[in-house]
Parts: C-alpha cells; structure tokens; sequence
C-alpha cells in the first residue's frame, strides 16, 4: 500500500475494537482506538489521523456530536461512520456533518477496506 495510514477508530463495544484493530493493523495501517466520543475527540488533538472511523451509539459523546465538534474546531480528518444504525435520516445527517462514508454493522472487511481505501485515495 506505500504509505502507512494513522486511523482512530472511536467505538464503545470492545470486542469490536480489537477486532477492527487487528484486521486494519493487518492491513498494513497505523490503528489507534477510543472508547467513546469524548476520548476520540481528545486523542484528535493530540494526533493527526488520515482517517476517523466513528460509531453512532457511544456514551458521553456520540458520533454525530464528535462529527459537529470536528466541524466547529476545525478538525478537518476524513470520517467515515461505521455503526449499528441502519437508518437512512441518520445517514444523511452524518454526511450532512461531514461524514464521507456510512457503513453498518456486521460489515465486510472488504467493504471496509474499500472505503478507505476511497477515502484516503
């Protein structure tokens, strides 16, 4: 792939962390993780990312709020949502919040990496 990737990915299931974590780390990216919105925002201060993947769901801070929060401080990463929601007024306000992709959960790894790879392409 050449260049290797920094990726946050914000979600509170911890299984599903690991998991994505391993696959990406796999994949040749540089993968950083947070439990809720609260903490990703903080981490994105400290670090620059190529790329956000962000969960809707989370506590203290939920994806769409960290998406506003990006916007408003001027944190110009590329998001892409990958979440448990599967509905399309949430889609379109997160795209509306500047989310580039939305995925739902269970996703392929597949269609992971594609959208990436789109992203940061």
């Amino acid at each position: 792939m050449g260049k290797s990737y920094k990726i946050l990915y914000a979600d509170d299931e911890d299984q599903l962390r690991f998991l994505v974590k391993g696959q990406l780390s796999h994949e040749g990216f540089e993968v950083d993780t947070a439990d809720d919105g609260d903490t990703a925002l903080k981490m994105m201060k400290e670090k620059k990312y190529d790329i956000v993947l962000l969960d809707i769901r989370m506590p203290r801070m939920n994806g769409l709020e960290v998406l506003k929060e990006m916007r408003k401080q001027k944190i110009n990463t590329r998001t892409i949502m990958l979440t448990g929601v599967d509905d399309l007024s949430v889609a379109l306000e997160a795209v509306k919040s500047g989310a580039i992709d939305y995925l739902t959960k269970p996703y392929e790894l597949d269609n992971l990496m594609k959208s990436i790879l789109r992203v940061v392409g």
